[in-house]
């Protein structure tokens, strides 16, 4: 199947008229939940079978869905897949409308929604909620990004399932308006919220500035991601944030309980850093298929992802340490590597990969990334040089999920640091490989903000891996936590982990709690702990 837009697409393929976007962001310290509303209208003279296909973070969670076709208002119920398909095509066939949301298989950031039949003339209104975390820059700001467009998906021969093509169009052509205003609170005082779209000044709700509003500036006309950068004062203090259960469900279960969202920031001991030699096997690994040829992204369309991802990797190959072990490969259709195996890293081998790396060129076709990384993972590792892979691609792919799981599949032997090259690179992919290899995930979208990241990259790669990570609790006598996040796999000196838990039971008069990390470093036990406040954060806007 292939889609050349999001949004609702008609059997055939063609856009249903949209109308307007409206964005409503709330940001509580690290967590945001986006409500979306779009708005569409059949124009033809007859029924129109539609489709909604819509782009999500790959870590997002979708908590609300509902539909207003006509007069007709449907809400979605989550159901296992193949029950939801069956029900779906009963009711068609019966002559009902109907709707069927579905998560792509193959690139888990792409919705698609079987909406049935459209009346001619009518319009339809669709609502979809979803939460999602935020990650934080290397200059400490908390990055969201409102998924405008998903790149065209490149589907490898063999690859299972069909792909879901999105492109991109001039602002020029966007008939359509979009509203979208944020509001952020957080424990510490916000200090301020930059983004790459015209804002209107950043409104403070208290007097501690820990709550505040912002909004677009009017006249935007979606030819660009939507970046929002919030930054909060003490950045690096850990936080416990505590959001009482919903009134309406029932004390006990899972919406009915308080919930509390613990951030640490561990700082490893100076003693364990300091002893550690500065050593590793550095496998680099360049998308040169020729949708790196792409512009950046629409403010600077000289600026193409390969010379972006060329200037990342030359960086890196000036920063490493002596004695290291490194080598590039480089990918399209085929792969190619500049050393039959990794070499040591010296004055000689580095400038013989400089020269390489400045004449690399988008000339090697699709984007076959499975066949380098099974090629890397075949090598053997070399004894006490841990290997760290870094990943440089716009991510163009279709088959996220089974690189995602190759990368899990190698996680005990190396670590794996990604680079989202350019706007709309899929989250899914470069956080899903950073997480299954237990490293870290950077988007690079401009000039302005790749030197620090690149820079984090290398410090979390030189760090030694953290191992026997444990959380515990400390809760007055009849609370107990559930954790509900998944386990933390890996930690990095000064970079946030997040823990979620459920807190169940009632307590009269203690309101006080503790969360205690412990974890291994080359061998030497640590831990990190937190003390909290158990009654929910009153919301005062």
């Amino acid at each position: 199947m292939m889609v050349n837009c999001c949004g609702l697409i008609t059997d055939r393929k063609e856009p249903v008229p949209l109308k307007s976007i409206e964005v409503q962001l709330e940001v509580k310290d690290h967590v945001a939940t986006v409500v979306s509303t779009l708005n569409y209208e059949n124009k033809e003279d007859k029924p129109l079978e539609a489709v909604f296909v819509f782009p999500l973070p790959g870590d997002a969670a979708v908590c609300h869905f509902s539909a207003q076709i006509g007069q007709t208002h449907i809400v979605a119920e989550v159901k296992e897949k193949q029950q939801a398909r069956e029900e779906y095509d009963d009711a068609l066939s019966s002559g009902q409308q109907a709707f069927l949301l579905e998560e792509s298989d193959q690139s888990p950031d792409i919705f698609s929604l079987s909406v049935g039949s459209l009346p001619p003339g009518e319009s339809a209104s669709i609502r979809l909620e979803y939460v999602t975390e935020l990650a934080v820059q290397a200059d400490d700001g908390l990055r969201f990004c409102l998924p405008a467009v998903l790149n065209p998906r490149y589907q490898p021969q063999g690859s299972e399932g069909p792909s879901v093509q999105v492109t991109s169009v001039p602002a020029s052509l966007v008939p359509y308006s979009l509203s979208f205003s944020a509001r952020v609170s957080s424990p510490r005082p916000i200090s301020k919220v930059e983004s790459n779209c015209s804002l209107e000044p950043l409104q403070f709700l208290n007097a501690d500035q820990t709550q505040a509003t912002v909004k677009l500036a009017a006249g935007h006309k979606f030819d660009r991601d939507v970046e929002l950068l919030i930054y909060y004062k003490d950045a690096h203090q850990p936080t416990a944030v505590v959001e009482a259960g919903q009134a309406s469900a029932k004390p006990g279960s899972l919406m009915g309980d308080p919930v509390v969202m613990v951030s640490l920031y561990p700082e490893f001991p100076q003693d364990v850093m300091s002893s550690l030699a500065s050593c590793g096997e550095f496998v680099f690994l360049m998308d040169r298929s020729g949708s790196m040829g792409c512009p950046m992204n629409n403010s600077t369309p000289q600026e193409t992802r390969i010379s972006s991802a060329r200037d990342t990797l030359l960086l890196l190959l000036k920063s490493l340490p002596m004695g290291c072990y490194f080598n590039i490969y480089s990918f399209g259709s085929q792969f190619e590597h500049i050393f039959p195996t990794s070499v040591e890293y010296s004055e000689k081998t580095m400038e013989e990969a400089l020269k390489k790396v400045e004449n690399m060129e988008a000339d090697l076709g699709g984007t076959e990334i499975l066949l380098p990384l099974k090629h890397i993972y075949s090598q053997p590792c070399i004894p006490k040089q841990p290997r760290q892979l870094f990943i440089f691609t716009d991510g163009e792919v279709g088959n996220t999920k089974e690189v995602t799981d190759l990368v899990k599949m190698n996680a005990g032997t190396h670590r794996c640091f990604s680079f989202g090259i350019g706007e709309g690179a899929s989250s899914a992919l470069i956080n899903g490989m950073a997480k299954e290899g237990g490293g870290h995930a950077q988007f690079i979208t401009g000039t302005d903000r790749m030197q620090p990241k690149v820079m984090q990259s290398l410090r979390f790669a030189l760090q030694p891996a953290v191992e026997d990570i444990s959380v515990s609790w400390d809760l007055p006598k009849g609370v107990s936590a559930t954790i509900l996040s998944p386990p933390i796999t890996a930690m990095f000196q000064g970079q946030r982990s997040l823990i979620y838990a459920q807190l169940t039971g009632q307590t009269s008069d203690a309101t006080d709690g503790s969360a205690t990390v412990k974890y291994s470093l080359e061998g030497h036990p640590s831990q990190n702990q937190l003390h909290f406040n158990l009654k929910p954060a009153e919301d005062t806007g």
